[in-house]
């Protein structure tokens, strides 16, 4: 069954039923300013950290589901509806939804009154604009009741969901005109504050919970709303909200509309209170004002939409397949552009309490980035930076608000210092900046002694270096990439995380996924040194990569694929010799990216294992046989059911890897057919089973071994946004950016005749066409720029704001 259908001249998804499978979320947001929307109006804002400026409540995991949001209740005698469908839930005579880039429009039909509502955040306030137009559209005048309704959270939501003892008595609210302000703490330590407002004037409000539910009411039915009657109420303490009532009347095929705010105010602390000592307001009027009129809304939505039209034109993909088209010029860069926001701190799936800007999670999201907003990937490489430790360790995460190392998950998870390469890596290919890495950044154990940012990447080199087990390959630490992998925890405490508790083994299991990823990330290590002067580091540096590649071809081969990991007692995991988990995926996609068994057949064998025995009707699951009982010597990927996240799933993250690896064999049909398996528009066929939105990648797909194989879970924020992209677009399309310029590899269908990418590159814009004559799946025969022959495949850099034509023509051995 299909829920929706993309509309792709739009750039939307349009939803056609409110009865989704699970709520179909969007975001909302600049850099400061963010908020989800699901597709019935539920969801939250916050003022960059999820867990420390929450504005409005959202209750994860309720019943009924998606229960908080912006609502609004649409009056008309006794019947009483809401244009989204929740939180009232009677049936609408229509209903839409359109989730596009950066804004959200609902519309529903109720008994000739349409009611639409379109939420954008402007790209340089911080408010989340909600403008609602009613139209009549019957033959008769109409006389409604309007009511809005959003719930205010105490600021920290951890806080707010857990202190009740404290909260209970310290919600406050400002009330001026139709401006009601959330101001608890404001007059102690806090000098901000949010507000709700209407550009009109209104017959009433509400600002206590109670009062306008009544007792012992819910959502669909408000106390308030039943009777027609605002209470004026002011909260004191308790559960503070705000609601406007308003009546509405209109002639037969008249339409209002009206703009209502949620906005965020930060005021100088000398700035707190006025003359009269009253709340100062005044930037509250200044965005009440820019926003009082339908052609400044109008005026804010048109910029939004321009600023993503430029960020995704970038690069533009043509080609005979239109569903690839849509993935890679709307749907995975956004994607890419909401993980790289808000990496995995704040979705359905993710509380926005448990976790902030992830170290490895971001550092990966940068992939997918860093071509659309190059200034901010270098900040934000920088910011990671910094939180990372003299001895190349790093903070797990950082809490965006503060950029301090998040000590709740802590360190010691012995991937991390090698994603911190790769992020640089892109970069600098990207941008060709080398000066970044002179860029002043100190340890996060040593701020006040100076260091670079090249220095932290030796740091995160020399980590492997140091951490060796017994066969000479990297030490696993907490885990690696595979969190759930604790080789070295042995947890038997339910009340522990597997993540934090004591190391109680030897420390000493081993990681050929960290083995592989140094491979990779090593070798872009050296080049940095080399063009920075740094040869004798250079020099190093390669014979430290010759030491792991020797260590992975004695101790990591298993004799049809590459080994995951050797445990603390020295057993092998991830072999034929095991009776559950005999292969990974982790390990076949790194290690042959590492450059491990290219030569020698190894790869090939490698990945024809994972064909024969990883892939799936929905994608390559991790690992297989999945583990049917608890091992505290494995930890928490054995405590999953079968088929289920790490333990056997489609785990999506690590597909692309398999992709990759396939387009350095040349198999660009498997590495295509691979890609198609978990990537959106072809989930969409899939869409009652799939579950969570058919326009954005998921991190999980219940594998083979599942009770009900093909489910997602973990939508939005998951690295294989900018994974899938990475290797779409440098990989199966193979335009990659390289330290000198910009190289042409695709790895394509042999039954493609060939496609064009307009693509930006250092400020020229690149036209190339690629034909492919001979219907191969890789190789480069001649290339062109503006007619003249360029020898190779690598187009050299041109100078920024001129435009160029490529022709490539693919062929076999350069024939």
């Amino acid at each position: 069954m299909h829920f929706g259908h993309f509309d792709d001249p739009a750039r939307e998804y349009v939803i056609r039923t409110p009865r989704t499978p699970y709520p179909w979320i969007n975001y909302l947001g600049n850099d400061r300013f963010l908020g989800l929307i699901s597709n019935t109006g539920g969801g939250y804002a916050f003022y960059r950290d999820a867990k420390l400026r929450r504005l409005t409540r959202y209750r994860y995991n309720g019943i009924p589901l998606d229960q908080g949001g912006r609502y609004f209740y649409l009056r008309e005698g006794a019947d009483i509806w809401s244009p989204g469908w929740q939180p009232v839930r009677v049936d609408l005579d229509s209903y839409t939804c359109r989730h596009g880039l950066g804004y959200t429009r609902i519309e529903g039909v109720r008994r000739d009154i349409s009611a639409e509502l379109l939420c954008f955040v402007p790209l340089d306030a911080s408010v989340e604009i909600q403008a609602l137009t009613l139209r009549n559209q019957s033959d008769r005048p109409r006389r409604l009741q309007l009511f809005s309704f959003l719930e205010w959270c105490l600021w920290n939501a951890l806080d707010d969901s857990t202190n009740f003892q404290r909260n209970f008595s310290t919600g406050e609210v400002w009330v001026e005109g139709s401006i009601l302000c959330h101001t608890t703490e404001y007059r102690e330590r806090r000098n901000h504050f949010a507000f709700y407002s209407v550009n009109r004037a209104i017959d009433g409000f509400d600002t206590d919970r109670d009062a306008f539910l009544g007792a012992y009411g819910g959502l669909d039915a408000p106390a308030v709303v039943v009777a027609g009657s605002p209470r004026n109420s002011i909260a004191c303490g308790w559960s503070p909200v705000a609601s406007h009532a308003i009546t509405v009347e209109l002639e037969p095929g008249e339409s209002q509309e009206l703009v209502f705010l949620l906005g965020y105010v930060e005021n100088p602390p000398e700035r707190k209170w006025t003359a009269e000592g009253e709340i100062d307001l005044s930037e509250v009027h200044r965005l009440k004002a820019r926003y009082a009129h339908s052609e400044a809304v109008a005026e804010a939505f048109e910029a939004l939409r321009r600023h993503w039209q430029a960020q995704l034109g970038r690069f533009e993909l043509r080609s005979e397949d239109s569903r690839l088209n849509r993935l890679a010029n709307t749907w995975a860069p956004y994607q890419c552009a909401v993980t790289f926001h808000v990496s995995r701190s704040a979705s359905l799936f993710e509380s926005g309490i448990s976790r902030g800007i992830g170290f490895r999670d971001s550092n990966q999201d940068l992939l997918g980035s860093v071509h659309a907003v190059p200034d901010l990937a270098r900040s934000r490489i920088l910011d990671l930076a910094a939180v990372q430790f003299r001895d190349g360790g790093a903070f797990h995460q950082y809490q965006p608000l503060t950029k301090r190392g998040n000590s709740s998950i802590g360190s010691g998870f012995n991937d991390d210092p090698l994603w911190l390469i790769l992020s640089t890596a892109a970069y600098l290919r990207e941008t060709g900046d080398f000066a970044v890495l002179e860029a002043s950044t100190p340890f996060a154990d040593a701020p006040d002694q100076p260091a670079t940012l090249f220095d932290h990447l030796h740091a995160s080199f020399r980590h492997v270096v140091e951490h060796l087990g017994p066969h000479g390959l990297p030490l696993i630490g907490r885990a690696d990439w595979n969190d759930c992998m604790n080789l070295n925890s042995f947890s038997k405490d339910p009340d522990e995380s597997f993540q934090t508790g004591a190391i109680r083994g030897q420390g000493v299991a081993e990681s050929l996924m960290i083995a592989g990823l140094f491979l990779y990330t090593g070798r872009d290590f050296v080049e940095m040194c080399r063009r920075t002067g740094r040869c004798e580091l250079a020099e190093w540096a390669r014979g430290r990569l010759a030491d792991m590649r020797r260590a992975v071809d004695r101790h990591g081969w298993d004799g049809r694929w590459f080994l995951r990991a050797y445990r603390h007692d020295g057993q092998k995991v991830g072999s034929s010799e095991n009776r559950e988990g005999q292969i990974f995926i982790e390990p076949q996609g790194w290690c042959i990216m590492g450059g491990i068994g290219l030569e020698d057949g190894r790869a090939e064998r490698a990945l024809d294992a994972v064909g024969a025995l990883l892939d799936s009707e929905h994608g390559i699951v991790l690992l297989y046989p999945a583990y049917s009982r608890y091992d505290a010597a494995l930890g928490e990927i054995s405590s999953y059911p079968q088929g289920y996240k790490e333990n056997g799933a489609v785990f999506c993250h690590t597909n692309p890897w398999i992709v990759i690896a396939e387009t350095l064999l040349g198999r660009g049909d498997r590495a295509y057919a691979y890609f198609c398996k978990t990537a959106p528009p072809w989930r969409e066929a899939h869409a009652e089973r799939h579950k969570t939105e058919p326009y954005v990648y998921a991190q999980m797909i219940a594998g083979k071994e599942a009770a009900r194989a093909g489910e997602a879970k973990n939508s939005w924020l998951t690295g294989t946004a900018a994974w899938s992209y990475y290797a779409m677009t440098q990989f199966i399309l193979g335009i990659r950016p390289d330290f000198d310029g910009l190289r042409i590899d695709p790895c394509i269908p042999r039954r493609w005749s060939g496609f064009q990418v307009t693509r930006e590159f250092r400020g020229a814009t690149y036209h190339i066409d690629i034909l492919n004559p001979s219907r191969v799946s890789k190789g480069v025969a001649a290339i062109t720029v503006d007619g003249e022959s360029v020898s190779g495949n690598l187009l050299p850099v041109f100078a920024a704001g001129s435009v160029h034509r490529v022709q490539v023509t693919m062929g076999r051995d350069g024939s």
